[in-house]
This record gives C-alpha cells, structure tokens and sequence, in this order.
C-alpha cells in the first residue's frame, strides 16, 4: 500500500526527488556552465590589459601575440564547457522525463481500472505527455543556471572587488533587486502556469467528448453547437497563455531595465574617474586597465541572472505541472499488492475472509464478505443494480484492494469482461490477440465460433481482417460483446471474470455463449459471472447474490 510519505507530496518536493536521481549530472552541468563563465573573465580581463598595453604603453601588437593566443584558447576552452554544460543537462533532463513518465504509468497502474473509468482519458493523457515534457526546461536549463548564477557572480564580484572595490559594492547592492523582482513575478507566473496546464487539459478532454460524439451530435442536429463550445474553449485557454506571455515579458523587461541602470551607473563612475572628477577611495587610482576591465566585467555580472530570468517561466511551467501529476501520485493506490502471499487449499481458487470494500466519498460499499470459490466452478451473482456486483469483481480481480479482511487468489492469470468491453482501432485479428499474442487463425476463427460471432464473421469479406474503430465503432453492441467472449475464449486464464456477458444478446445467442462458457468450466476453468439474466443464474453452480450490501448463498 501506499506510505504517508508518497501521500505527502508536494510539486516541489517531487521536483528535488527528481533531481537527486540525476545529480551528478546536474552538478556537473552547472559546474561546466561556472568554468565556462571563469574563461569569460579571463577573455574581458586580458582583452582589457591588451588594450591597455596597446594604447597607454606603446606596446607593439607582435610582442602581444602569446598574450593573444591565450586569449583565443580560452574561448575554444570556454565553448568546450559550453558544449559540456547543455550536454549534461539536456541528458539529466530527458532520464529524469523518462524516470517521471514510468513513475506516473506505474502509478496510473497501481490506482487501476476502477480509478481510471472515473477519469478521462485525454485528461490522463495529456499529463502523461504534455506535463512531463513541461519538464525538460526546468531540469536542462533552470535548474543548472540557478546554481551557476549562485557561484559565477561571486567569482566576478571577487574581480571586480580586486580591481576597484567602490564597482564591487555597488554591484553587490544593485543585484538583489533583480532576484526580488523575479520572485514576485514568479509567484504569479507559476499561478498562471498552473491555471494554463488545467485548462489545457479541459480543451484536451472537452475535445476528444466532441469527436466521440461527433455521429450523435449530426443526428441530433447539434454540430453547430459543439463547434461553438469548442471555439469558446480555445478561446478562453489563448487568453489565459496570452496572460501568461505577458507576464514572462513584464519581468524580463524589469530585469533589463535594472541591469541597464546599473551598468550606465558604473559607465559613470569610470568615465568621471578617469577624467578626475571623482577623488575618493580608489577612483584616484583607477586606470585604462582597469576601468574597462570592470566596466566589461559588468554586464558579465548581470548575464547570469538575466539568464536566469529568461529561465524562470520554465520553473513556472514545471511547477504548474508537478502539481497535476502529484496530485495523481497522492492518490491512494487502490490494487491490492498481497493477493498471492498466503498459499491456498488445492482445490481454492479465490478465498474472501471478512473482505469490505470502501471509497472515501461513499464509505463502505460491500461487506464484510467470506467466501470461498473452488477451482472449475461456476458462480453467479445477483442483485440490484448498485448492490455491489461490478465492485465485488473488481475485487476478485484485484482491481481494488480490501479495505478491511483478506483476498487470496490462486493465480494472477485471469480473464476480465465488463460491460463496456475495450475494442483498439485495428482488424479482428488485432483484437483477438490481445489476449494471445501467439494464437493462430485456427484458433481465432475457433473461439469466434464459440462466442456467437461465426455467422458475422462468414458474411464479412475480409474475415479476420476486417477493420474496426476504437470503441467498437462498425460493430452493434451485441457484435463487440461477442468478439470480447471470443478474446476470453483464446485466453488460458484459470479464473474467468465476467459482468454481464450475455447483455444486448438475443435468446438464441444467449444460449450458445452459455454452452460455451460451460465448456470452459469444464476445462476446469473457475467463471464468477455477475449477471441478471434467469438463464445464466441457472447454468450456474452455484448462485450468490447481494442482499442489504451482504452477499447470500441461494440454495435452490
């Protein structure tokens, strides 16, 4: 089961979790990003003695050219960093995507098809895509300049303090305006961050109901409609980015505006120094050298946190998604994970003992439940609609786990048929082979025979090959309900799970299922088949059904 600790995360405690699996890269791209910076200086401090050397002392330019050779290897050695600084992080960045992805479809697997049929699967998948990609900026540029920027304008302020320690402290007292501002506007970046990916995922979710409803919505003459409701929903979700853009403009303009002002101000201070106007602390001493070394240095200071800041609607975005996919990974799983622990009797296939099942919105549903299925049985149950039939399911098939007693089950192969059977887009065969990747044609043509499907299957030109759409979208419901038979028919499973599977049948179709889901039980195959149909609850061995949220034995 899930820890408090899992159930405790926050958006941004799941990024640092995150990151730590990629650390070394991480660091190591911020270090190269530092070392990059430290060859910057030492291009703007030499180019700065160079002109010096050249103007004030007459220096001729061949005796310069080791000097000037160094210069140009450092710039090589500056761009090998560069190079080493995005490769790192680009590949810190798309293992830690890679490591989200697979921790948000493990979760999605741990929740189960019980959680996920109250959700909607665009929704879903557009957190697994769209959201975990909204988190490559944050790792491969963000999370590394932050760190540069916490190292690299120190060593320049280290410089600068060297050269002239008035330019240094002034330096020192412009740059916290700039992380002030980014804070605030980050405050209200990751706000609209975090209203832009839910309302991406409505558009992603609000479309896909239109496309699947497209066929009912022409019939009832109401396209027009839906077009309309479409186009609001994009509309609404091009302001909000429209807000969010503004935004990330605003704040890189501040930020410029402060850097500007504070380099103007240093420009100053050199070009009065060295014109004699200003006499105090070191002005007097300050040179050709080294006024334009710190007036060069300057803008060097700045470019790390103006990089930054170009930066930080990535942390914005990142953030605004973590929360969605924590707020998936919060959730409390909902599979049971101890269902093979305990060793049955020989003749068990499922043991139930004081089993309850309970949701938080609707409290206990079922239970407490004891019940013992042996193996090659046939079990109907019974019972209003809502008594607790499809949950009972559910949990014999570990969909959910109990939230009080105990579940055992023999084997973890089973076969699963609800009432709205899973078609893909592909051909018959495609479809049959979910359940047995390896079954021959024989053996599909077979299992369609025994699911009612024959008849279908001899009209059709293209047999097995025929194409459906997603959903079933070609066949009636009674035609897919049989080609899903026909899957659990191919499938070996020794426990076969099934809920209502002669529903949208006809009297005659009715009956030959039945004589085949006999024939499986004969195989010593166990079938436990929630149903309401008189003719399936007497083909059973034995019939179970739901009285008050109790489940009761009818000896007939």
């Amino acid at each position: 089961m899930v820890t408090e600790e899992a159930l405790s995360l926050t958006p941004r405690s799941w990024l640092q979790a995150l990151a730590k699996g990629e650390r070394k890269r991480l660091l190591g791209a911020a270090f190269c990003g530092v070392l990059a910076g430290s060859q910057t200086i030492v291009v703007v401090v030499g180019l700065a003695w160079l002109i010096d050397q050249l103007v004030v002392h007459d220096q001729l330019p061949v005796t310069l050219l080791p000097i000037f050779s160094l210069l140009v290897g450092c710039v090589l050695l500056r761009a090998a960093f560069q190079w080493g600084h995005e490769t790192l992080s680009l590949e810190a960045s798309l293992l830690i995507r890679q490591r989200a992805r697979v921790e948000l479809l493990d979760k999605l697997s741990a929740l189960g098809p019980v959680w996920l049929t109250s959700q909607h699967s665009g929704s879903l998948a557009n957190q697994a895509v769209e959201h975990i990609d909204a988190l490559e900026g944050y790792f491969a540029r963000f999370y590394p300049q932050l760190r540069i920027t916490l190292c690299l304008p120190l060593l320049i302020l280290a410089v600068a303090g060297w050269l002239d320690y008035l330019v240094a402290l002034f330096l020192l007292l412009s740059a916290p305006l700039i992380p002030l501002f980014m804070a605030l506007v980050g405050m209200g970046a990751e706000r609209l961050n975090r209203d832009q990916f839910v309302a991406v995922s409505r558009l992603s979710a609000h479309f896909i109901d239109r496309v699947r409803g497209m066929t009912t919505l022409q019939l009832f003459g109401r396209t027009s409609d839906a077009q309309q409701d479409v186009w609001y929903a994009t509309d609404g979700y091009r302001r909000l980015s429209m807000r969010t853009l503004r935004l990330a403009f605003l704040s890189s303009a501040v930020l410029e505006f402060f850097s500007s002002v504070a380099i103007a101000v240093v420009a100053m201070y050199v070009g009065f120094g060295l014109l004699g106007y200003i006499e105090y602390g070191p002005s007097p001493s300050l040179t050709l050298f080294s006024g334009l070394a710190v007036l060069l240095l300057a803008p060097e200071f700045f470019q790390p946190l103006r990089t930054l800041s170009q930066h930080y609607h990535d942390r914005a975005a990142a953030l605004g998604a973590a929360e969605s996919v924590v707020n998936i990974l919060n959730q409390p799983s909902l599979v049971s994970e101890h269902r093979y622990e305990t060793p049955l009797s020989d003749r068990s296939a499922i043991e139930l003992t004081a089993a309850c099942v309970s949701y938080p919105s609707r409290g206990q549903v079922i239970g407490p439940i004891d019940l013992t299925v042996r193996r090659g049985e046939v079990v109907a149950l019974s019972g209003a609609s809502g008594s607790g039939k499809s949950t009972l399911l559910a949990l014999l098939a570990g969909f959910i786990a109990p939230s009080a007693g105990e579940y055992r089950r023999q084997d973890s192969h089973f076969a699963w048929l609800d009432q709205q059977p899973c078609m893909l887009h592909g051909s018959l065969s495609d479809n049959l082979r979910l359940a047995n990747p390896e079954a021959s044609r024989e053996e599909m043509v077979a299992a369609l025979q025994g699911a009612g499907f024959g008849p279908l299957l001899a009209q059709l030109p293209e047999g097995l090959e025929t194409l459906i759409g997603e959903r079933g979208v070609g066949l009636s419901g009674g035609q897919a309900q049989r080609l899903a038979l026909a899957r659990i028919y191919l499938s070996n499973a020794p426990l076969v799970l099934l809920d209502e599977p002669t529903a949208r049948l006809d009297q005659e179709t009715e009956q030959s299922v039945l004589a085949a889901l006999l024939e499986l039980s004969q195989q010593g195959r166990t079938l436990v088949i929630a149903t309401h149909h008189p003719a399936v609850i007497a083909a059973a061995q034995r019939h179970l059904t739901f009285e008050q949220g109790q489940l009761v034995e009818v000896i007939s």
